[in-house]
């Protein structure tokens, strides 16, 4: 390529890994690398304000040649603990829902879950910053990434998102992918894929270089959060955007 190639990150915690190596200078001559979070990321993507993303997956059916470029992604086996729905009252008493403003795929596997899952359907209620203040009584609100994180210790009621999809389906879910919107050289794709599999073998480092006391980052990096795109999460993510496109999401 004949200039640096533009690469936005998602700026949650369970990115660090992820872009660990860049961060430590690897391939610093070959991408510009900025963080958004999803939503943001994604939106520049689908505008070519960025070559490569890493983004929440239900923007795939909206790019005209997505190519998933890494190894590795934001997936989880179960329990993700940073992508809830918060209540103060049991979730069938739940009347409408503040919906995270922050990604979009996040909303579509609620939407899913809610219909699918746990047969109900409260109100849905587009947020903007701020909106977790609404979070009492019979309104629920769906909160993702560190807020989420924080989030647990001041909730009644924690209904984890990744847990559900695997009561649903029996499989691990994905969040986001290492997305690009145009052919990558596949030298670069090689040494990309090395940089990001650089933190995550450092996991116990990188989560002690952080502090961020309300919650165990190396339980979140090892136990909550997967990062290997393997044949599993392939099935996952395939039948995640069949069924967006089943409901019209």
């Amino acid at each position: 390529m004949n200039r640096k190639l533009r690469v936005g990150a998602v700026s949650y915690l369970n990115t660090k890994p992820l872009v660990y190596g860049f961060e430590q200078g690897m391939m610093q001559d070959e991408i510009e690398l900025n963080f958004e979070y999803p939503s943001k990321v994604a939106a520049q993507l689908l505008n070519d304000e960025i070559d490569i993303g890493l983004v929440p997956v239900a923007v795939i059916p909206s790019l005209k040649t997505p190519h998933i470029i890494s190894d590795y992604c934001i997936g989880t086996e179960g329990e993700v603990a940073s992508v809830c729905l918060f209540s103060e009252v049991p979730i069938d008493q739940i009347a409408s829902i503040c919906l995270d403003y922050q990604s979009r795929t996040s909303v579509v596997l609620l939407k899913i879950l809610l219909k699918k899952y746990w047969k109900i359907s409260p109100q849905l209620i587009a947020s903007t910053s701020g909106y977790e203040s609404e979070i009492k009584g019979n309104v629920a609100g769906l909160v993702i990434g560190d807020r989420a994180l924080i989030k647990r210790a001041h909730s009644t009621y924690i209904y984890d998102l990744g847990t559900a999809w695997k009561e649903m389906t029996g499989l691990p879910f994905v969040f986001a992918v290492w997305l690009s919107n145009k052919d990558i050289p596949q030298q670069f794709k090689n040494d990309f894929n090395n940089a990001t599999a650089s933190g995550l073998n450092r996991l116990k480092e990188v989560a002690s270089a952080i502090h961020f006391p309300e919650y165990d980052l190396y339980e979140y990096y090892t136990i909550n959060i997967n990062y290997e795109f393997n044949k599993q999460k392939k099935v996952a993510l395939k039948l995640f955007l069949e069924l967006l496109a089943e409901n019209n999401y």
